[in-house]
């Protein structure tokens, strides 16, 4: 029989589990309208994105009750940050909607952030490049980071990959981040878990910031 992608990783000692997170922080990446309501082209997989909210809101509730800290990405443009951006824009047309002052750049209301909660404003995929992230887990002195939103095949995977590559360990709940098309959303996962974090249950991840 043929050996699949997850033995023949296995095998050669890819996808080990990484040590404990004990200083979690929270990052909701872009659940802006934009992508959580179907009517906008950026819109994520209907059914699956009402799911990721109620996940995500969930955790928002641990992150809060144990005082872990807490931070929201968006994409939103004006008319300077979109010649920034071109590049981008060029292969996703459809950020275009994420017009400053726009509804489709605004945090969807069931994760709404609280007053002291930072909103950061992001030109492309990741939530650390262009921000104020990676001060903002250094200042609270984390080791690690729970990582849930949109889209699993884009922002939320290229916040990984940098998280990582600025030294934290990462968990990504898998209920609680949605993409467009269960084909990417699978293949982001089975990359993340392989190379990048840990694929872990909602539960798990809501167990480690009550902690």
């Amino acid at each position: 029989m043929p050996v699949t992608a997850a033995e023949l990783y296995r095998e050669r000692g890819i996808g080990a589990r990484q040590a404990p997170i004990r200083r979690p922080a929270l990052v909701v990446v872009d659940l802006t309208y934009g992508f959580t309501d179907t009517d906008c082209a950026l819109g994520c997989e209907a059914g699956q994105v009402d799911q990721a909210v109620e996940q995500v809101a969930r955790l928002l509730a641990a992150a809060r009750a144990a005082g872990v800290p807490r931070a929201f990405t968006r994409i939103e443009y004006d008319e300077a940050s979109t010649a920034i951006a071109a590049p981008f824009l060029e292969k996703m047309p459809a950020l275009r909607e994420c017009a400053a002052g726009s509804r489709w750049a605004e945090i969807d209301k069931r994760v709404a952030p609280e007053p002291g909660e930072p909103v950061l404003r992001k030109l492309f995929a990741s939530g650390f490049f262009g921000t104020d992230l990676a001060a903002f887990l250094a200042v609270h002195g984390r080791d690690g980071v729970v990582v849930t939103g949109a889209t699993t095949s884009g922002c939320v995977r290229a916040t990984v990959v940098d998280a990582l590559q600025h030294g934290y360990r990462v968990l990504v709940p898998r209920d609680a981040v949605v993409d467009r098309a269960s084909g990417p959303h699978e293949a982001a996962l089975f990359d993340i878990q392989a190379k990048y974090g840990q694929v872990v249950d909602v539960s798990e991840a809501e167990a480690v910031l009550r902690a």
